[in-house]
């Protein structure tokens, strides 16, 4: 039986966390224990105590030396989460006392990376000794990691969540999107498409339930066409342009911008295909009731200078 959430708060030490980790490293309790800079037997103490305290076994002992099991594979993904976490808090805190820096924690959608670029170089020119970590990931995922306190900000969409209203939507941006395949492809050039002159091809597109695959079903079926049979499904950016790149009989659909910046590269062509169906707008949100840390107001300042805002 798994110890209940307020023993493990109420008996677990930092420093037995850095042992842990240090086991995963060293996979040995002699070398671990010198790493951290305890005896042996301080060190076999202080796992049993790590053990107990969890209410399971968490490594396999071997003539080897200690092996993680599931539980201790997990246990030590959270504990370098946790120390993770310390050195993000620390140095979010030095920034503060300086009054300059500090850490700021955004995740993002494909098709709000340009707009949230445009922002974060205005910024970076006001505070260059701030450490920025950006997170690309699906609408749901975001969330998940801003539930977590994981992030400051994420620009997505909550109606993807089944609580909407634990976040609050700080602005609004409207999203166009693009037709794009390979410079090569045999449509580039034309003047005008109609969905069934691309319907023929092969299509990437994102899975399930995402907003641009709903708006892709629902073009199709609006048009009386059948939707694409096997296709390739991604979420990824990267893979998406690389898909488009590998394979020139290729169509995707993508945010404007996103598709705009890849053009100036020369890595798509953008197709004429007129949208009937409007893209819904996503947000930028943070958990409902929390206070933005300083450098989150001020990204959130910077994003309010982007052209098409609507303050929600």
């Amino acid at each position: 039986m798994i110890s209940s959430l307020p023993t493990i708060v109420s008996r677990l030490r930092l420093k037995q966390l850095r042992l842990l980790i240090a086991l995963d490293e060293q996979g040995s309790l002699h070398r671990a224990a010198e790493q951290v800079a305890i005896s042996q037997p301080g060190a076999t103490k202080a796992l049993h105590e790590i053990e107990t305290t969890f209410g399971a076994s968490l490594f396999t002992r071997t003539s080897q030396g200690l092996s993680p099991n599931d539980l201790g594979r997990c246990v030590i993904r959270y504990a370098r989460l946790i120390h993770s976490d310390l050195a993000h808090l620390r140095e979010e805190m030095v920034g503060i006392i300086q009054g300059s820096g500090g850490r700021l924690s955004v995740g993002i959608i494909m098709g709000a990376v340009p707009l949230l670029l445009r922002a974060l170089t205005r910024l970076r020119r006001k505070q260059p000794e701030l450490s920025i970590e950006i997170v690309e990931d699906t609408s749901a995922r975001l969330l998940s990691l801003i539930d977590q306190g994981r992030l400051d900000l994420a620009i997505c969409r909550s109606s993807v969540s089944h609580r909407p209203d634990a976040y609050d939507c700080l602005s609004l941006h409207d999203e166009q999107l693009a037709l794009v395949a390979h410079p090569q492809h045999p449509l580039v050039g034309a003047e005008h498409l109609e969905l069934s002159d691309v319907s023929q091809y092969r299509w990437a597109i994102y899975p399930a339930n995402m907003p641009m695959r709903l708006l892709l079903e629902r073009e199709f079926s609006q048009a009386g066409l059948e939707f694409p049979r096997y296709p390739v499904e991604t979420a990824s950016t990267f893979t998406l342009l690389s898909l488009l790149q590998e394979d020139p009989q290729l169509v995707a659909l993508m945010p404007h911008d996103v598709a705009q910046f890849s053009e100036n590269f020369g890595m798509v062509r953008r197709l004429p295909l007129k949208l009937h169906s409007r893209s819904e707008p996503y947000g930028v949100l943070a958990r409902h009731g929390s206070v933005l840390s300083p450098s989150a107001q001020l990204l959130l300042e910077e994003l309010h200078r982007e052209n098409g805002l609507m303050v929600s």
